[in-house]
């Protein structure tokens, strides 16, 4: 098989200022295999993939492709495209205002004339070849996004493409688009193309793919034969956490409430656009839980939808046993429910408004802008939570974003508490935050809890879900799969019912 090589990348390096983003990852692709890369967030994948396409240039490491007798170094997406490496993102990058034939040949060729009834024609043969459900003349936008996916990669081919990179192509698809896009992935491999396939989905690398290769923090972790290596050890080599690590012995909270309480918050059959499925949630008065699961489970969607940060499309909602319809955030924030969401830059914070503006700035919408606080107001309710919370800043009138990221995450944080809300959504508050402050969030959680509030948490760290949770619902591709609470809540536990297996041994 190592004649049957299309690809070798080999010690592969690359920084960014204060980054080291690739450290000596090795990467090879055979002829007609399809090949997941897999790894979380900030593992290197993307990096990778554009040092491969010449988005990047790499610091150090060689490159080398079948057919080319030396080293080869990829300059541009141009260059990468005329050595045969093409590669179809999660976004479409074709042009939906023109038909399929058009976005099949459009720039490949300086034509005086263009003859369209033999572009069409080819078009058409192309189409069928790889069973691909759309018509030469057909507009793009008026397909399917899984056939747009496909026209995109039938353009590749045709362009002599060796080796194809699919960067998240399923993540917008419903089942049927997958099982099409699926099918054309086969006919390439069986016509020898070879595929990189990134994805976060276990289940479609376990169904597609021949091999693993698992990056982890920028490092090359290891290169699997997908028969060879169970679900629970994929997801242990990409959070860099062996199964029989013991967790931190912590003193949980017990769920105060008895079994016929009234939870705070129930949802049945809840569903959003951005692809949160339905599903059934409750929880209690004072009742720490989470969602865990690897990135792309669906733990940021489902809580998304609970506080209608996503539009709903189906299931209803009850808060403290009444019907209520929650449909946009305000109407989450008026039946006590706050947010802080995973992307603070983006969803979090609001940069040039003061530290002051940015902590009054939900309690101030839940009261209407009409009404303005007076200023007096507001520079007491931001000194109140500026001391509760320790927030270190000059003045409250501070620009927020000259705060440190943990000042500008409690800052958030503030904002909520300042609504006194029953039930509080906390989506990776402690990310990219120093270890000190991230043991005084913890600490608050639990604080808030003693309170009577009820807190959703979720965190890439499962050492921290289980030191903070009571409760953990586990998802594995935008589904809950499992529930897990007291001797249950280990890394083995979680690291299987995420792989869907069985732990052994408990």
């Amino acid at each position: 098989m190592q004649n049957d090589i299309v690809l070798s990348m080999r010690k592969i390096c690359k920084a960014f200022p204060g980054v080291r983003a690739l450290q000596n990852v090795d990467f090879t692709l055979y002829k007609g295999e399809i090949h997941a890369l897999m790894g979380e967030n900030g593992a290197g994948k993307s990096t990778l993939i554009k040092v491969l396409t010449g988005v990047f240039p790499k610091d150090s490491g060689q490159i080398h492709m079948a057919g080319i007798n030396k080293e080869i170094y990829v300059r541009s997406p141009q260059e990468a495209q005329k050595l045969g490496i093409s590669t179809v993102y999660q976004e479409i990058t074709l042009c939906p205002n023109l038909t399929v034939a058009e976005n099949m040949f459009i720039g490949r060729g300086n034509y005086l004339f263009v003859n369209w009834r033999s572009i069409e024609k080819k078009t058409t043969e192309i189409l069928a070849k790889l069973n691909i459900p759309a018509r030469a003349n057909q507009q793009l936008s008026t397909c399917s996004l899984a056939v747009q996916q496909m026209v995109a990669i039938a353009r590749s081919v045709d362009m002599d493409c060796k080796v194809l990179i699919l960067d998240e192509p399923t993540s917008s698809l419903d089942e049927n688009e997958v099982a099409k896009l699926f099918s054309l992935m086969r006919e390439l491999k069986s016509r020898g193309v070879g595929i990189i396939f990134i994805t976060h989905f276990l289940e479609q690398a376990y169904e597609i793919c021949d091999r693993i290769t698992v990056l982890r923090n920028g490092e090359f972790v290891g290169e699997y034969e997908i028969k060879d290596l169970p679900r629970v050890q994929l997801i242990s080599k990409m959070l860099g956490k062996e199964l029989d690590d013991i967790s931190a012995l912590h003193n949980r909270r017990e769920l105060q409430a008895g079994s016929d309480a009234t939870p705070v918050y129930e949802a049945f059959g809840l569903s959003s656009t951005e692809s949160a499925k339905g599903f059934d949630f409750k929880i209690y008065k004072g009742e720490v839980n989470g969602f865990t699961g690897l990135l792309g489970s669906g733990r940021s969607e489902s809580v998304r939808a609970i506080f209608g940060a996503d539009k709903i499309t189906g299931g209803r909602v009850m808060v403290s046993g009444k019907n209520v319809k929650i449909k946009k955030p305000r109407d989450a924030m008026k039946q006590g429910i706050g947010y802080l969401p995973e992307d603070r830059k983006q969803d979090g914070i609001v940069e040039d408004l003061s530290v002051r503006e940015n902590i009054i700035l939900a309690l101030q919408v839940m009261n209407g802008f009409f009404r303005p606080f007076s200023k007096n107001e507001a520079e007491a309710f931001a000194d109140k939570y500026i001391k509760l919370l320790g927030i270190k800043t000059a003045s409250i009138d501070t620009p927020i974003r000259q705060l440190s990221g943990g000042n500008q995450q409690k800052a958030i944080l503030a904002r909520w508490l300042l609504t006194n809300p029953k039930y509080l959504i906390l989506d990776e508050p402690t990310r990219g935050i120093d270890v000190g402050t991230k043991v005084e969030i913890q600490k608050l959680v639990l604080k808030l809890a003693e309170d009577g509030v009820s807190v959703t948490f979720i965190s890439s760290e499962i050492e921290e879900m289980l030191r903070t949770c009571s409760r953990l619902i586990v998802m594995r591709d935008r589904k809950i799969v499992g529930e897990l609470r007291d001797e249950d809540m280990t890394q083995a536990k979680i690291m299987h019912t995420i792989a869907g297996e069985a732990a052994q041994n408990g």
